[in-house]
């Protein structure tokens, strides 16, 4: 659970690399927080933003603030998901190509990240396997 929310502590922490679990974990949160938004707003009947109810707007003001707030940490742990696997941020721009660009992107994302240290850092899962392993020994 901590995984899911790591990418909200390291704010703007381009550098480093980032386990899979922690990216799809923190993913799993915005899917979810969006499903719970459009939940209430269709429970209250948002309608369309021409004839949405106070309620409504105000809804739909608090998801844009969170959409505006986690663009930073999106952005971030995307880069590091990438690091992990040895790519460079740069792959981001792929996204940007209609229909392949997206599923180039999901593949490295689902990738494991290589083994040991690369060059944009140590290898996140060796780092928390030694802390548990000094745990239990």
């Amino acid at each position: 659970m901590s995984l899911m929310f790591q990418p909200l502590k390291k704010y703007a922490d381009f550098s480093g690399r980032a386990r899979r679990s922690e990216y799809w974990l923190f993913t799993l949160f915005i899917i979810l927080v969006e499903i719970a938004y459009f939940i209430l707003v269709s429970a209250i009947g948002g309608g369309t933003s021409g004839n949405m109810n106070p309620i409504g707007m105000v809804l739909s003001g608090l998801y844009f603030l969170f959409v505006l707030g986690i663009l930073i940490p999106s952005l971030a742990v995307s880069f590091r998901r990438l690091h992990d696997t040895d790519r460079s941020a740069w792959w981001l721009l792929i996204a940007l190509l209609p229909f392949v660009g997206g599923l180039v992107l999901l593949v490295f994302t689902v990738l494991p990240g290589t083994n040991g240290p690369n060059k944009f850092g140590p290898d996140p899962k060796s780092s928390s396997t030694g802390d548990t392993a000094a745990v239990f020994s």
